[in-house]
């Protein structure tokens, strides 16, 4: 079996009650013990899964019955902009690797502890090989289009292959965390925390440079730009328009217009999102990178003795203030683009990370006020399967079986609130039955 499910070990006694529980290092008695888990992270992970799975299309619902602005409003912040700029659903997902980040340096440091740096080098390989493949059957794994030969005959067993192939999309959502995790979290093995966080400087500037200074060839690849080089030269194939164009540009950032872009569409096998790119490409990864190590960054925070809780989500709060304003002036040359993964959205998604990290620690962890946040904590910490249920069980396909037909018909435009609501009562029925049940799914 690559993963189990474990009944027992979930510990939050220590984790709650604001540096209490674990145990502290040698020579260090007079100090808070290491909690071995803080609650504030899995009802953050949670919170950020909640609006993936259930909250937006309530959300969605609840305006469209009540005409509310604010909901207007909300509703508007639940979309991934087109390009650039931000919004608040373009935060979910490098918020997710983020809280990856700070995962891992509990359980790497626990591995350490108890097993070595061998074992663990191991079990972070082996976790990232594991959910690189999830990744792969999430996206759609080999599901596509029959292959038909082009003469008609039989299919070889070359050429049944070379289509799964490129019918399969190597980079997802999935992927991205796995490389991501598998990077940093090597990193973290090998260096001490201090040179961590020059490597995350580095990586955001590297990125930076390499963006804008690495010269491309002087075309969009966008279907609307390539079709109307069609009709101009007569020539339809994308590649032998991209190899004719021989005028070379740089510091370019719009879509399929830029040093990211075109070496997905020269180097990156398999289906592309974009068609000619994949919003989570080759080189796009880096910075995704540069993510989780903040996100390790703010994990060993969290575990450090020689600071009172409050100090914590105090340094949280200011540094996740700066690197957002950092961020937002960054982009006036390097624009804020999700589907770049550009520095300046590392530095925004990142500040914005840690302020609702300490908020979430603050409140949960030091205020120990819990009761609000359990529905989030049976999502977070179990958050792989909602997230693999969101696509496998869909809660709302579920929830229709009970309130949808007839019923969501009769209520009219409160149907579909209804059958929100109905939606998000069976993932939360659903995480909370494995939360109780202490029935973890560990990679």
């Amino acid at each position: 079996m690559p993963y189990r499910f474990e009944s027992a070990g979930y510990r939050r006694g220590g984790a709650s009650r604001g540096g209490r529980g674990g145990r502290a290092p040698r020579g260090s008695r007079n100090l808070p013990e290491i909690p071995e888990r803080f609650v504030c992270v899995d009802a953050l992970r949670g919170f950020d899964m909640f609006w993936i799975v259930g909250a937006a299309y309530l959300v969605s619902a609840l305006e469209r019955w009540t005409g509310s602005g604010i909901l207007t409003a909300l509703k508007g912040q639940l979309h991934h902009v087109e390009w650039e700029e931000f919004a608040f659903y373009d935060l979910i997902f490098p918020l997710f690797v983020f809280i990856t980040g700070v995962s891992a340096v509990f359980s790497i440091r626990k591995t350490i502890a108890r097993e070595g740096r061998g074992v663990a080098a191991r079990r972070i390989l082996k976790r990232g090989i594991i959910l690189f493949a999830i990744g792969l059957f999430y996206s759609g794994g080999f599901h596509g289009t029959p292959y038909v030969p082009p003469d008609g005959g039989d299919a070889t067993s070359r050429e049944l292959l070379r289509h799964l192939f490129d019918n399969t999309r190597l980079l997802g959502v999935l992927n991205r965390i796995a490389l991501a995790y598998l990077a940093a979290g090597f990193l973290f093995l090998i260096l001490p925390v201090r040179l961590l966080l020059v490597v995350f400087v580095g990586i955001l500037f590297g990125y930076w440079s390499i963006m804008a200074r690495v010269p491309i060839r002087d075309i969009e690849l966008s279907r609307e730009r390539i079709a109307a080089l069609g009709e101009e030269t007569g020539e339809t194939n994308a590649m032998k328009l991209y190899l004719a164009t021989t005028n070379r540009v740089e510091g370019r950032f719009g879509p399929g217009y830029n040093v990211a872009n075109h070496i997905d569409f020269l180097y990156l096998p398999g289906h592309k999102l974009d068609g000619f790119y994949d919003p989570e490409g080759l080189l796009s990864t880096l910075p995704a990178i540069a993510t989780c190590l903040l996100g390790m960054l703010a994990g060993a925070m969290l575990q450090r003795v020689d600071f009172e809780p409050t100090t914590k989500s105090i340094f949280f709060l200011v540094s996740g203030i700066f690197l957002v304003a950092i961020g937002f002036v960054w982009g006036f040359s390097f624009p804020v683009v999700k589907k770049l993964w550009s520095s300046s959205f590392v530095c925004v998604a990142g500040g914005y990370s840690l302020i609702l990290l300490a908020v979430f620690h603050q409140i949960i962890d030091v205020w120990n006020k819990e009761l609000w946040c359990q529905p989030f904590v049976w999502v977070g910490s179990n958050s792989l399967v909602i997230y693999l249920g969101a696509q496998l069980l869909n809660y709302r396909k579920v929830a229709e079986r009970f309130v949808g037909g007839p019923v969501s018909s009769h209520l009219g435009r409160f149907g579909d609130v209804v059958l929100g609501i109905a939606a998000l009562f069976v993932l939360l029925a659903f995480a909370r039955f494995l939360h109780r049940r202490q029935l973890f799914l560990r990679l």
